[in-house]
């Protein structure tokens, strides 16, 4: 395998591993600086220099964007990807985990558990926002940030307000955010490969620092994550389209609960931990998947007019809960489960007696038609009616 990994600090712990993991295992493997790659239009199919000379020909790249150069790095990346080039992380998927503001959209819509979050621009709106996520003590989040920079803890509602308004008078957007105070300095690090959890640690800060960052000086210690965790970690990365990625949650008293997604997630502090070949699990990750691609499944398997794939979730009220496969008239409606996932368990080709449970995701191919009716329709929204005053009169 040919391999290109793109990184502005080439000399880096995670850089230098990831290399040389990869040169273990036989691969070629070179340092591209992203900020020297060129992208090409004037030819008839999609290209890249690099320092004026056209780019490798390469199986596959690791992204390593960094936030500051999040715009032109995921444009490289795209690029890549328009020429058929193989990356665990795409360039949406780095753009989804980057934005704290998409990525809890993403995340909400998706029953992942996240602290109460609100986002509001107008002064007027802050007070009622900080009241909806829980009251005082709150965090407040700059939109882009890493390693803690921009998350700040107002101990009470005065001093939030003044911080909101001032990062907002600086033209800054933020997040506000429930103060978990049962995981006050402590956090969970899990790190994603692919479908699953290759490591996990437990951040705890020094002192009275409420951050639970490595760069922060907080101590790491390797841990083995409850199936709820992982599949929070798991699920996390997926919906964001990430297949390497570092997925922080706090320890909430009702279970995990999602803070971040880092799709640069740094190698030294969880292989310090672990005692893990971190680097070593995705370069054999990204090998599979450049000798055994994944598949559009939709676009190969919709071969004739009205058939198609489709996913179907078996709901808690459901009257398919407790029945088999063959009993639920699926195939007699020309239904065909493809793969059937329950949790983190994935069953490919499931038999006829498996007995289906709440919650179970069902790939199916066959009658569109016959798979649309099976969806259940969406519930309407009701407005919360709320009496008028004077702070909510329309202007």
């Amino acid at each position: 395998m040919n391999l290109a990994i793109l990184s502005c600090a080439p000399k880096s712990y995670s850089t230098q591993r990831l290399k040389i993991a990869a040169k273990e295992r036989g691969h070629e493997c070179n340092i591209i600086n992203t900020m020297r790659c060129a992208i090409d239009f004037s030819s008839n199919e999609p290209d890249l220099q690099y320092r004026g000379e056209p780019i490798q020909d390469y199986d596959a790249i690791i992204p390593r964007i960094g936030a500051s150069i999040t715009y032109f790095g995921t444009a490289v990346v795209r690029q890549f990807e328009q020429m058929d080039i193989y990356t665990p992380n795409t360039s949406n998927g780095i753009l989804n985990s980057r934005d704290k503001l998409r990525a809890t959209q993403i995340l909400s819509r998706h029953d992942i558990g996240i602290p109460a979050t609100t986002f509001v621009r107008d002064r007027k709106d802050v007070k009622a926002a900080i009241e909806r996520v829980g009251g005082a003590p709150v965090i407040i989040k700059l939109l882009e940030g890493t390693q803690g920079i921009g998350v700040i803890l107002a101990p009470d509602q005065k001093v939030a307000e003044s911080i909101i308004e001032t990062l907002h008078s600086t033209n800054q957007n933020v997040l506000i955010q429930n103060f978990i105070s049962e995981s006050k300095g402590r956090d969970i690090r899990a790190f994603v490969v692919g479908d699953r959890v290759v490591a996990a640690m437990r951040r705890t800060a020094q002192g009275d620092e409420f951050r639970s960052n490595c760069h922060r000086g907080a101590e790491a210690k390797s841990i083995t994550l409850p199936k709820e965790f992982e599949q929070a970690a798991i699920r996390s990365a997926q919906i964001m389209g990430l297949k390497v990625a570092g997925v922080d949650m706090l320890e909430g008293k009702d279970g995990p609960l999602v803070i971040e997604i880092n799709s640069s997630p740094g190698l030294e502090g969880i292989e310090k931990a672990s005692k893990l070949d971190i680097a070593g699990s995705i370069i054999d990750y990204i090998s599979n998947q450049v000798a055994f691609p994944e598949l559009d499944v939709r676009q190969r398997l919709t071969v004739s007019t009205g058939y198609g794939v489709a996913e179907l979730l078996v709901k808690e009220d459901s009257h398919l809960i407790g029945t088999t496969l063959r009993d639920s008239g699926l195939r007699e409606n020309d239904i065909t489960v493809l793969t059937l996932h329950h949790g983190t368990e994935v069953v490919p080709n499931p038999k006829d007696l498996r007995i289906l449970e709440a919650n179970d995701r069902l790939l199916c191919f066959g009658k569109l038609e016959a798979m649309r009716s099976m969806i259940p329709k969406r519930k309407p929204r009701r407005p919360k009616v709320k009496p008028l005053s004077k702070d909510n009169l329309p202007e």
